[in-house]
This record gives structure tokens, sequence and C-alpha cells, in this order.
């Protein structure tokens, strides 16, 4: 018989491998059931770790958090402008580093503290910016706001890359709203280059910013 044994079966394990998985099958396809066969147990042994499947993305998200924490944490350039948009630019990186990241990362409970340092190092930034503690709460939660919504968006536009489905057909598109032509040209601008589109929104909202938070 083999004498081969086993690692241990823990959430972090558990994570890892439904992170793995993700970028397989998606969000959809996720299955505590799927996940369960990729690790050779019974899906009942997954339940003395995670009561349900919210449980478990909660510990996937955190684990994303882990992976990015020291780079975010790096980032804060000392201009606070420059720190949110490197700071936002590198969670969209890292987001768009799995299969339907932000949609698994959006509303979730992180289970540890790995997430306290980037946010720290970031409203330290803007407070010594002259912005006041809830200013620079609301500011970083308005820019992280968008960067999630953003992501969720992009990623749901494709392509896909697990099918390598293409995403939005745009002649196609302004051929069916060829009565509202500006919403038809609007189209080449939103699906489109969607790195210089994340940048030019996140340049708005930095500067929305500037003008509404900055010394309230």
């Amino acid at each position: 018989m083999s004498s081969e044994r086993r690692a241990p079966l823990d959430r972090r394990r558990v994570a890892d491998t439904a992170l793995r998985l993700l970028n397989e099958v998606g969000l959809d396809g996720l299955t505590l059931r799927a996940i369960a066969g990729e690790l050779d147990v019974k899906a009942p042994a997954l339940y003395w770790h995670f009561k349900d499947k919210q449980a478990l993305l909660d510990e996937m998200a955190t684990e994303m958090m882990r992976r990015m924490s020291a780079d975010l944490t790096a980032r804060p350039a000392g201009d606070w402008r420059e720190t949110l948009r490197l700071m936002m630019g590198g969670l969209r990186e890292h987001l768009l580093g799995y299969r339907d990241g932000a949609k698994v990362y959006a509303g979730t409970r992180f289970t540890d503290l790995s997430y306290a340092e980037p946010m720290e190092a970031s409203l330290r930034v803007l407070t010594d910016a002259g912005f006041t503690p809830a200013a620079a709460a609301r500011a970083w939660f308005t820019a992280y706001s968008y960067t999630i919504g953003y992501v969720i968006e992009e990623q749901a536009m494709g392509p896909d890359p697990a099918t390598g489905a293409e995403g939005y057909d745009l002649d196609a598109r302004g051929e069916r709203l060829a009565a509202q032509p500006l919403a038809a040209q609007a189209g080449y601008e939103m699906f489109q280059d969607h790195r210089a589109g994340f940048e030019a929104g996140l340049d708005a909202v930095v500067e929305g910013i500037a003008h509404t938070l900055r010394g309230r």
C-alpha cells in the first residue's frame, strides 16, 4: 500500500483549491461538490470548515487579499492622488487575475486582518494630506467601490478567459442602436480598452474627491 500522506484538509487548502477551480469554471460553476472532487473528499467534509458557500466565498476573498496585501501596502507614494490611483489600480490588477474575481470579492466579509495594513496605509496618506478621518474613509471607500464595480462589469463583458468567448460585437450593437447614434457611439468608448477606461474614470473620481472631501 502507498505510504503517501495527503495534506490535511483546512480552510486555507480549501480556499486555494476553490480559487484554482474558479479560473476553470467561473463563479456559477463553483460548487462545494466540485471543490470536494478536486480535493478527493466527500462534500460533507467541507461543512466542517464552511457552513455554506457564502462562508467559503468569504475565505476565498480573504485569501485573495492575503496574496495582494504586501503589494498594496507597498504602493502608497506620498501624494494622495497618486496613492489612490496606485492602490486601486493594484486592486484591479489582482482581481483580474481570477475569473469572476470581482464578483467573488464584492460583498464578502474578511476572516482575518490581512486587509488592515493596506487600508491603514492609504488612510494615513489621506489624513496626512489634510483629510479628516471621516473624509479619508469616504474618499477611500468611494474609490474602492468604483474599482470593484468597474471590474465586475469588465469581467462580465468578456472576453471569457476560460472559453475564449469574445465580448460585445460593437458593430452589431451599433446597428441595433442606429436610431440612437449617441448611445451607439458610446459603446466604443465604454467597451474597448478597459484599462484606459478604468484610469479615466478613476481620474474623475479622484478629482471629485479633491473638490468635495478634502478639507471638509
